[in-house]
């Protein structure tokens, strides 16, 4: 039985997108239940409208500081439409610890970094000013800590000598779209095991190309 997905969206919904279509191949082990806005201006609303996905608001900001109380709310939501799994696809709202736990295992993030390095807000700037020849993108189980839950996929470019964090954002975010499509089928394929701080992938390919950058 396919596993029931929400994701979840502030924004564009860019990385919504990517999953929606990887989830319309037959052999894909879950379906897109819902996407979930906090935002009713959200652009991602339209598009996962028009790509025939169902769509709830659970507006954040009458909520105010009470983040309980918006949690209360978009867990009526995901239980009425019985999620299995939670995806955070450009979701600018924090969750409290008790919310995160009540999902733990079951919630997935994608960050612009390879974490644990450069978490956070502008991690591309972060990257540049660090100096790094290789940055990418996480795909990581939410925990209470931000940017940090166990890790279960990540992808990787080469950072160019004139690279601006524009330039650098757009070449990650094609890897992210490649990554977490990947990393859903692994979780709800349930060949993911969580064991302490560390995601354990059965069959996965650990003997694949080494990335070195610069290339000289």
């Amino acid at each position: 039985m396919r596993r029931r997905v929400a994701i979840l969206i502030s924004g564009r919904g860019s990385n919504m997108s990517a999953l929606i279509e990887a989830a319309r191949a037959r052999d894909f082990p879950a379906e897109i239940s819902v996407v979930i806005s906090n935002k009713p201006d959200a652009a991602g609303v339209a598009r996962a409208r028009a790509a025939g996905v169902a769509v709830e608001i659970v507006e954040s900001r009458p909520f105010g500081r009470d983040r309980a109380g918006f949690e209360k709310a978009l867990q009526a939501v995901l239980d009425q439409r019985s999620v299995d799994l939670v995806c955070l696809a450009g979701f600018m709202r924090l969750f409290t610890a008790g919310f995160v736990q009540r999902w733990h295992g079951r919630m997935l993030n994608i960050h612009p970094s390879l974490l644990p390095s450069f978490p956070g807000l502008d991690p591309h700037g972060q990257a540049l000013k660090a100096g790094v020849k290789i940055s990418g993108a996480t795909v990581h189980f939410v925990t209470p800590d931000t940017d940090a839950g166990p890790i279960v996929m990540q992808g990787a470019v080469t950072v160019k000598d004139d690279d601006t964090a524009d330039t650098l954002a757009k070449r990650i975010l094609d890897v992210e779209h490649k990554i977490y499509p990947a990393a859903v089928r692994l979780v709800a394929d349930m060949r993911v095991r969580i064991d302490g701080e560390r995601c354990m992938i059965e069959g996965a390919d650990t003997d694949g190309a080494t990335m070195v950058a610069p290339i000289v």
